[in-house]
């Protein structure tokens, strides 16, 4: 991902949490809204203000990795076409590979065949045959594109498990709060009661929306992961059987 990719996403992903903070600035929201989240921040203590800082973050985390992981999937999707177009039609696998995008992840599995099949012999791999050789090269460079591609995933499987608690945890502090001021006021009257209940079951409110984005992105996610790594996986196959039909790179070579 280039740098004017990667700051459009921060920008979107910070976009989605600027009504959380617009809400956290003290003045404007109290005015508005006594018993809304101004109201709640500024009349919150150090936990009340943690949790719902947490929240804002966990919220900005999923948005940043769901678009960032979106836009990857889309361009290996967007690669695999680009094989079909310009790979495969190639004279030879040298060929097909130098017609690849150096950052595609099919190049990189290409060029990885390319160089465990012709440095295998005279070094100490010739203790491995070559078909095992370049089958686990591939692997390898199978395995760290899977691995990427699942990058972000934990932290959005957390996030959907954690947050509706973390929300929970801060109405929960909230309500001790509420009941502990009415406690020394004397009094429950409605006015005492709503503002600081409400403002506490906020939090709840909070946990559900930053879970439910992150439950709904990280399946999706998981679901588009398996369509591209079936397209990875499927292209690593058929380098390897390129690979092992007898193939000679340095006879072709010396032929040109």
């Amino acid at each position: 991902m280039t740098r004017q990719h990667r700051n459009q996403v921060i920008a979107a992903a910070l976009l989605t949490a600027l009504p959380a903070l617009a809400y956290a600035t003290p003045a404007a929201a109290a005015d508005s809204n006594p018993y809304g989240l101004g109201a709640l921040w500024s009349n919150g203590d150090f936990i009340a203000r943690t949790v719902l800082i947490i929240m804002v973050v966990m919220s900005v985390g999923t948005w940043y990795i769901m678009i960032t992981k979106f836009l990857e999937q889309a361009r290996i999707l967007k690669d695999a076409k680009e094989v079909k177009a310009k790979f495969w039609p190639a004279h030879d696998i040298k060929e097909g590979a130098a017609l690849l995008d150096t950052a595609s992840p099919f190049r990189y599995i290409a060029d990885t065949g390319i160089k465990a099949a012709e440095h295998h012999e005279g070094t100490m791999q010739e203790t491995i045959d070559l078909h095992s050789w370049t089958t686990m090269s591939i692997q390898r460079s199978v395995d760290f594109i899977q691995n990427r591609l699942q990058g972000g995933l934990a932290f959005l499987g957390t996030v959907g498990s954690t947050s509706p608690f973390v929300g929970l945890f801060g109405t929960v502090w909230g309500i001790y709060h509420a009941l502990t001021a009415i406690g020394i006021a004397g009094q429950a009257s409605i006015d005492k009661v709503a503002g600081p209940v409400g403002e506490s079951l906020i939090m709840t409110a909070i946990g559900l929306g930053t879970a439910v984005p992150a439950v709904l992105g990280y399946n999706m996610l998981v679901r588009r992961n398996k369509g591209a790594l079936d397209e990875v996986r499927n292209f690593a196959a058929d380098v390897q059987s390129i690979l092992m039909g007898g193939y000679r790179h340095e006879t072709h070579d010396a032929a040109e």
